[in-house]
């Protein structure tokens, strides 16, 4: 099969100012069609999940994945992860992926020789990177021994520690009790989102595209179920978007009624200068590349010299409550927006090379699975 894919297999590169390489990916025995987006590599190799989306056409596709690889450099900028930033994505609806495109992905990655790893994503599971893990040691996020695991968990954790410091700035307590959070998306992360807020005693307004998802989980933690189409004018303390990017844009921002947005989608504006609509209207914005890169800490870890530590990776996240903090303060004394506070400090850093990856990662799983 190997020998079949390597013949097959078709990467062509494709010019894109601002990114360093952009590859479409095509493979006519297996179906695959996919595009791997290297944004910035300035502070280490790059790192970024594997997104599997029915795109309509290859230029939406193309629009999503630059704005996730631009994303991601600035995510493990500002969590100093020492990694550079990138993302994928497989044009293909997630009920329609095959194992042979899998496999062909894989070799694609193995192409780059190390310049891109992979992660879970939206459409492609812990099962999926499993896969591919076996074909390349570039994946992390494997449920194997020496790999860290689905990171939806410390993607919550750290999304609901952001939440606590958008409170302590609006109110001056991190305490969540008997506030209202209105979340969309009900997916890995906005579901165990849900079920932290409820045991800290949120009171919840909860919404996804399953219905019958929405009303199971509203159900489960006595929360008000919401139809997708009505939860961003709910009102709300915190609206935490958890889905798709774009939501925060020129029709949307004047439908809010919360007083922050504080959730872990990705690319929640639609432009930067969304937020400055967002911080005329006086509703701080926790800026979703920070508050939401708790899972790419994660994952980084797995590929340190001394290997997977859940209590390094649970500290780092921790630290997410702090970075907050801080950006917030810097956009009061700067008069800017959380966002532009955010990005400008990530430009900083890429730029003097602070926490650049000093040696290269090492991938224990295939280690350890080559030797098995």
């Amino acid at each position: 099969m190997k020998r079949a894919v390597e013949e097959s297999l078709v990467l062509k590169e494709i010019p894109v100012e601002g990114y360093e390489k952009v590859i479409v990916v095509t493979d006519e025995r297996s179906g695959l069609k996919a595009i791997i987006c290297i944004h910035n590599s300035t502070l280490g190799p790059t790192l970024g999940g594997i997104r599997i989306y029915p795109y309509p056409t290859f230029e939406a596709a193309l629009t999503d994945v630059k704005r996730l690889a631009r994303g991601m450099t600035y995510k493990s900028a500002m969590a100093e992860t020492g990694l550079g930033g990138a993302k994928s994505v497989i044009i293909c609806n997630p009920k329609n992926k095959t194992k042979e495109m899998l496999i062909a992905f894989a070799e694609a990655i193995n192409r780059l020789e190390g310049l891109y790893t992979g992660a879970e994503d939206s459409g492609c599971a812990v099962a999926d990177v499993n896969l591919i893990g076996h074909h390349t040691p570039y994946v992390v996020g494997l449920s194997q021994e020496k790999s860290s695991g689905n990171p939806s968990p410390f993607t919550a954790w750290g999304t609901f520690r952001g939440i606590q410091a958008v409170l302590k700035m609006l109110d001056g307590s991190t305490s969540i009790e008997g506030k209202t959070v209105a979340i969309q998306g009900l997916g890995s992360v906005g579901s165990i989102l849900a079920e932290l807020l409820f045991w800290h005693g949120a009171k919840l307004i909860v919404s996804d595209i399953d219905w019958e998802k929405t009303q199971a989980i509203a159900k489960k933690y006595h929360a008000t179920a919401c139809p997708s189409e009505d939860i961003l004018g709910e009102q709300c303390d915190i609206l935490a978007p958890c889905a798709m990017g774009g939501i925060l844009n020129p029709q949307t921002i004047p439908q809010l009624r919360c007083r922050a947005v504080a959730g872990c989608a990705n690319n929640q504006l639609l432009n930067d200068q969304d937020a400055n609509e967002l911080k005329r209207r006086g509703i701080l914005y926790a800026p979703d590349f920070v508050i939401n890169a708790g899972g790419l800490i994660n994952v980084s870890f797995e590929i340190e010299e001394a290997g997977y530590n859940p209590l390094a990776s649970r500290k780092k996240v921790d630290q997410l409550y702090d970075q907050l903090i801080r950006l917030f303060e810097i956009s009061e004394q700067n008069n800017c927006s959380t966002h532009h506070a955010a990005v400008s400090l990530a430009d900083y850093r890429i730029k003097y090379g602070v926490s650049k990856r000093r040696t290269p990662p090492r991938y224990h799983h295939y280690e350890s699975h080559r030797r098995g």
